[in-house]
């Protein structure tokens, strides 16, 4: 791949990717002291915090080099259930549609895939996708220039991790956080300057890998309550 083609989750390439899942489990970051939380995601089963066992590791690379220049990581959501993959995908998918009706079939699901993935392909639904953003060393999250989770349409395109007509310190932090996570392992996904991943088809692709090592999780039962315990840095 180029280093300036920017690759969309609906790309017939992405797909393509063979899965070789290495079937690694689950696990919560709640109740983990080195990662700060943030709850805007957080569903009441406490999906959002699970991440496949290998990522923690890299997320702790990217923690310290942060730690470094006096930043912190903010962690937003990690495992995404396929059911609520879906939901957002057809959601999104309409709204696409009822603004831009002469869109064909092929472009609106395209489109679509710039800011919600096809459920059969979620990186968020394998385990194997972070959204993430910095806080100071105090925990307050940091302006990089829109919020996390806009549409490329709410932000003007300013979610896209090069947009033009960012701010001098907004550009500056998120070549810091892009940083943090390359040098983590962690590939970035160009239309959301908060989403990244590790070991997914899109990851490979991008990296090329001849596979992916984790593939889409089935909806896992709720977390034990312990998993549930309020996060310090959370909620906002």
């Amino acid at each position: 791949m180029t280093g300036h083609e920017i690759v969309l989750m609906g790309d017939p390439r992405v797909a393509a990717v063979p899965v070789q899942d290495c079937g690694e489990p689950l696990v919560s970051l709640l109740g983990d002291s080195r990662f700060l939380l943030d709850r805007r995601k957080a569903e009441l089963d406490g999906h959002w915090s699970r991440v496949r066992a290998g990522l923690v590791p890299q997320l702790w690379l990217a923690e310290q080099y942060l730690r470094g220049h006096g930043l912190r990581l903010l962690f937003v959501e990690g495992y995404r259930p396929l059911s609520l993959q879906r939901a957002y995908f057809e959601e999104y998918r309409a709204e696409l549609a009822a603004a831009n009706p002469d869109w064909s079939s092929e472009r609106l699901h395209l489109m679509t895939s710039r800011y919600v993935s096809p459920p059969e392909i979620a990186p968020h639904s394998c385990g194997a996708a972070i959204d993430v953003t910095l806080a100071d060393a105090g925990g307050n999250e940091l302006d990089l220039g829109c919020r996390v989770n806009a549409t490329p349409e709410e932000s003007g395109g300013l979610c896209y991790l090069d947009a033009e007509g960012l701010p001098e310190k907004a550009r500056a932090l998120r070549n810091l956080l892009t940083g943090a996570l390359m040098t983590s392992g962690f590939v970035s996904y160009r239309p959301e300057f908060w989403h990244a991943e590790l070991g997914t088809r899109f990851a490979a692709l991008m990296t090329g890998e001849p596979a992916a090592w984790y593939g889409p999780v089935d909806d896992q039962p709720a977390p034990a309550a312990r998993d549930q315990a309020p996060v310090p840095g959370g909620e906002r």
